[in-house]
This record gives structure tokens, sequence and C-alpha cells, in this order.
């Protein structure tokens, strides 16, 4: 339960909060200027954990709890901000690009990150080893946030800077993006479903500890890396919604090989494919469709409106995994019922699959 309130609780506080972005950015008019303070507070996520500890212990799932829910908050609207400043930054031709050598960037740091605090927490003596860990984090994002405050917009959209950003409500009446809010949100929660499920999987039924965990962690990131290398050239040739599609359906064999594996060592394919398929299809596929269907001069309504649908996505995917998993149905049935989720999201994505596998099933069949 507390698992599940860990990976929904927060996205629930980032929906409400995105609200209040347009009201925040009109306030300081610079959209670099408005991010300081909520890419700061929201970078507490890093720092709040290191106290826990220092409660009665009774109090400590809860203070966990709270330290990944109340960043979410400022979260919200640095998120928003953060879209407007790629979208008036960067040119579109070379968005794709920068997304994956983003992604790239993040799998290979987070990566080697994980490989070290994990042979770390190992070594030192618990709970000087969690504390110093995130103490540590907390230091290396307050160095993002001095490079995230260093971006300069080259050429700023004049309705996103000077005027009132397009009302949230006339977002939705966009036939372009209500197609994509609903593939965000449905790859999203099939995706989130089983999130808070595969680490008590691994643990209760397979052993798994946390030198495990890091190991598991480190092959998903560096997967994760190697497609955003090759997410570019896949995306030129076969298409945005497709590569989308297609890296759900991985995302679903990685769910089924975690459910039947007989051990740790097979649940480490797993790995691979799901850090290359998520990176893929969500890190840079559903984000560049948001791009691509969202107009430059009302990126803060449309960005607002984005981010809540992910918010909720995010929200309700992991408490229907641990509903599950508390209403007492057996964990390797989660992990299926989750990768089911995960398989019938990609027609949802791309309805093509479907007419092109029954013509590859007619192709196959035999000649009269």
């Amino acid at each position: 339960a507390d698992l599940g309130w860990i990976s929904s609780l927060p996205a629930l506080f980032l929906l409400v909060s995105a609200s209040f972005a347009s009201w925040w950015s009109r306030r300081f008019g610079d959209p670099v200027r408005s991010m300081f303070l909520p890419g700061l507070g929201m970078r507490l996520l890093f720092l709040l954990p290191a106290f826990a500890p220092l409660l009665p212990i009774q109090w400590q799932p809860l203070w966990l709890i709270l330290s990944v829910s109340l960043p979410a908050i400022p979260q919200g609207i640095a998120s928003v901000t953060f879209l407007g400043i790629i979208r008036d930054s960067v040119e579109p031709s070379v968005m794709t690009r920068l997304l994956s050598l983003r992604q790239l960037a993040l799998n290979l740091t987070i990566a080697v990150a994980a490989l070290a605090f994990g042979v770390w927490l190992e070594q030192a003596p618990f709970p000087l080893n969690y504390q110093v860990m995130f103490l540590v984090a907390f230091a290396f994002s307050l160095g993002s946030l001095w490079h995230c405050i260093r971006i300069r917009v080259v050429v700023p959209s004049e309705p996103t800077v000077m005027a009132a950003p397009t009302p949230v409500s006339n977002v939705w009446r966009s036939r372009r993006f209500q197609r994509v809010a609903i593939i965000a949100a449905g790859v999203h929660i099939a995706f989130f479903t089983i999130v808070p499920v595969t680490p008590l999987f691994l643990v209760n039924r397979l052993g798994a500890d946390e030198g495990y965990m890091a190991l598991f962690a480190l092959l998903e990131l560096g997967a994760g890396a190697t497609a955003s290398i090759l997410a570019p050239r896949l995306n030129d040739r076969i298409g945005t919604r497709t590569m989308v599609a297609l890296s759900m359906i991985g995302t679903a064999v990685a769910a089924l090989v975690i459910a039947f594996s007989p051990n740790l060592h097979v649940a480490l394919i797993a790995a691979v494919i799901s850090g290359g398929s998520w990176t893929a299809g969500a890190g840079v596929g559903v984000f560049r469709l948001f791009v691509d269907n969202a107009p430059t001069g009302e990126i803060t309504g449309y960005s607002t409106a984005y981010n809540q649908v992910i918010g909720l996505s995010i929200f309700v995917g992991p408490m229907l995994g641990s509903m599950l998993a508390n209403g007492g149905v057996d964990l390797v049935l989660v992990m299926i019922i989750g990768a089911l989720l995960r398989l019938l999201a990609a027609p949802l994505v791309d309805m093509s699959l479907i007419s092109r596998w029954r013509a590859a099933r007619r192709a196959l069949q035999p000649a009269h």
C-alpha cells in the first residue's frame, strides 16, 4: 500500500498544481525566471527523505510518502514552464534529436548513479547509507537547476510570454490534442499499473536485494540510453505513432518475462526490454506527439493540459496495481494483467497495427 501511494500520490498533486502554471508564468513574464522557485521546490524530493530516520519509526512511512508528494506541487508548475521553454528555444527540425540526446544523458547519468549508490547501500551502515545517498542526489539536482536557469529563449513566442495563455478549456476542444491526450493517458496508465508491483515481485518472489535492484536499474537505464540513440532514426523510418505502439508491446513482453522468470538472472532480460521500450515510446515518442500538435503561441495552455493528463494517468495506474495486490490477487496474475493492459495500449496508439496484423495473417495463409 505504501509503495502504491508513493508511486501515485505525487501525480495527483502534480495534476492540481499544473493548473496554476499559467498564473505563475504571468507573474514573471520571463519563463526562465519563473522556473527557478518551482524548480528548487521540486528538488526537495531528494532532500526530504534524508530526515526519515530522525522520526519515530511509526511515522517514517508517512514521512516518506509526504517527501515524494509535497515536491510534486512545485513540480507541476515547473514541468509546464519547462515544456514552454523547450518549445520556444528549440527548432522543430531538431526536436526529436534533442529529446533523444537528453534522454541519453539522463539514462547514462542515472545508470552510473544507480550502480554507485547500489554498492554504497550494500557496504555502508543503515540508515546512514540512505541519508548520504539522498544528500548527494540533492546536491547534484541543484547543479541541474543551475543549468536550467541558464537556458535562453532565442525567439520567444510572444503570446506565451506577454499575453494571457490559452485557457485549458479551449485546449480540450482541439481534436488533435484530444487524440494526443488519449494516447498519453493510455500509455501511462498501462505502463504504471505494475510499476509499484514489480519491485515487490522481485523482492518477495525472487529474493532480490538492494545490489540486484541497482543492477536491474542499471540495465534498464543502459537499454534506455541505447534506445535514445536509435529513436530518431526509428521515428523517421516507421513514424512516431508506430514507434510508440511497438514500444508498448515491448513493455508488455518485459512484464511477462518477469512474471514467469524462474530466477533473478532471467528477470534481467526484462530490464533491458523494458528500459529500451519505455524510453523510445514515452521518453521520445509520446512527447514528440505532444510537441507536434501544440501550437507555438499557445504552448502554456497546452502544456498545462498535457501535464494534467500525465499526472492523472500516473495516479490512476499505480493505484490499480496496488489495489489488485492488496486485494489478495496473486502477484503473478497482477503482472499478467499489467502486461495485457500494455498490450492493449498498442492499438490505441496506432490502429493501423491491427490492419497490418490481419494483412500479415492473410499473406501467411496458404493459397487456395
